[in-house]
């Protein structure tokens, strides 16, 4: 009854959306207000990372049976957002308040839908893993349309879309899938390691593929720090600022105080409401700032049955995880470009060549539209050092110079400060609680 009397609240008040472009002189201004449930802070901020629009501000506040958000957001190149038809999609999507969490689940699949094969997959990382996968989908026929690949403390997943290479259309033939499902697993399975790749079948189209990654590497605990050989990560001499997170209590207010300082980045605060919400935490209240090449961000948590955290090991937990999220999607590597004319087996023989060249792909993002292929990874040596650039420009003679493209370079950044300081960003906003506090925010900036 109370789920049916919660269902009838939001249908009888649904999202408010404002947009505007005048309250702050270099973002564009986006206030949503709605009845509050549980997710909803990251349906919102789905939409705008859907959108590939950058948060340079936010303010959350959801106390009571209300959720407030305002956020002050630009486009990738740093611009309000100005177009009509753009602004009136972003306002269909919030009004329409669109969920995208699906039910959590430890494990990995292959998912037939009308235009694609959907294949999820996790196990052990290790060099030349990309290669080997992309070659067995290869010699199963089946073609690479768009893919996303993390890899994170010693584990790997991927999120995979297929089709038939000969029809065009998702493989639906329940033994040709099992067959790709059981050979990936063999591809997957690491020696002398406990953890193995799990198979099993999803509902398609319930999430979103950033979202579906931070599932699946939660639930094979890459947050877990281990040390391998020649695999281990030392924080003292990792070239990329790592992030800093602190979890502190708020007994007056009968909170908990999640405080991030990390290098910004696109869809950062994604990440982190991403494995809030998985986590069963709810965000009552909220600042994010970014000040570059820096990003802050201070929230007040408490867990889905509204107590705050109460021991120092759950506490330890929530850091780890935390961490984890910030750092799989980070930009690890030399980053590499590929555009192309698409064709079937492409994927596979970039990926070898990159293997032949004892090259390691940390993450990867694969496309394709209208017959091009659009590609970006990030690669380092095999030791996670940086990649001699005689190595890449040997790759390029063999590839074709303006088909491979060297964008970035992040192991040659420069490390960020470490400090934090906890309650910066929210200073006194308890002592004040009238509703023309809440206004101020449009002129936040």
């Amino acid at each position: 009854m109370d789920d049916e009397y919660a269902k009838l609240i939001r249908r009888m008040n649904p999202p408010r959306v404002v947009i505007d472009n005048n309250a702050c002189e270099n973002a564009t201004v986006i206030q949503v207000d709605s009845v509050n449930k549980h997710g909803i802070l990251l349906d919102v901020v789905q939409v705008l990372s859907d959108m590939n629009l950058v948060i340079t501000k936010a303010y959350i506040s959801s106390d009571g049976v209300w959720f407030m958000d305002v956020f002050n957001v630009i486009d990738h190149n740093g611009n309000k957002i100005r177009d009509k038809e753009v602004i009136d999609y972003i306002q269909r999507r919030l009004e329409n308040n669109p969920s995208f969490a699906p039910s959590f689940r430890e494990t990995v699949g292959v998912v037939p839908t009308e235009e694609h094969t959907t294949i999820e997959l996790a196990g052990t990382d290790r060099p030349g893993l990309l290669s080997e996968v992309c070659a067995v989908l290869a010699d199963l026929h089946c073609n690479v349309v768009n893919a996303e690949i993390w890899t994170h403390n010693t584990r790997a997943a991927a999120v995979v879309n297929v089709t038939d290479d000969s029809s065009g259309r998702a493989i639906k033939d329940p033994i040709r899938l099992s067959r790709i499902r059981d050979l990936l697993c063999n591809v997957l399975r690491g020696s002398d390691d406990p953890k193995t790749a799990k198979t099993t079948l999803s509902p398609p189209g319930v999430t979103n593929r950033g979202r579906r990654l931070h599932q699946i590497m939660f639930a094979d605990r890459d947050y877990d720090r281990v040390e391998r050989a020649g695999q281990g990560r030392d924080r003292d001499r990792d070239r990329s600022p790592l992030p800093n997170v602190t979890v502190v209590d708020c007994i007056e207010k009968d909170y908990t105080v999640v405080t991030m300082r990390a290098k910004d980045r696109p869809k950062l605060l994604f990440d982190i409401v991403c494995t809030l919400t998985d986590m069963q935490y709810v965000v009552y209240h909220g600042v994010v700032q970014t000040a570059r090449p820096e990003a802050y961000q201070e929230f007040y948590i408490r867990h889905v049955d509204g107590f705050p955290i109460s021991s120092e090991a759950e506490r330890d937990r929530l850091v780890q995880c935390l961490e984890a999220a910030i750092e799989r999607r980070a930009s690890e590597g030399m980053e590499l470009e590929l555009r192309t004319e698409d064709r079937v087996g492409l994927l596979s023989d970039i990926t070898r060549i990159f293997r032949e060249n004892s090259l390691c792909i940390r993450r990867a993002e694969i496309s394709t539209q209208d017959g091009k292929a659009n590609d970006t990874f990030y690669v380092t040596d095999v030791t996670g050092n940086p990649v001699d650039p005689k190595i890449i420009d040997s790759i390029r003679r063999e590839i074709g110079d303006t088909v491979l493209q060297v964008k970035h370079n992040s192991c040659l950044s420069p490390k960020s400060p470490r400090t934090t300081t906890i309650g910066f960003l929210f200073g006194n906003f308890f002592k004040a609680r009238s509703l023309q506090n809440f206004k101020l925010i449009r002129s936040y900036s």
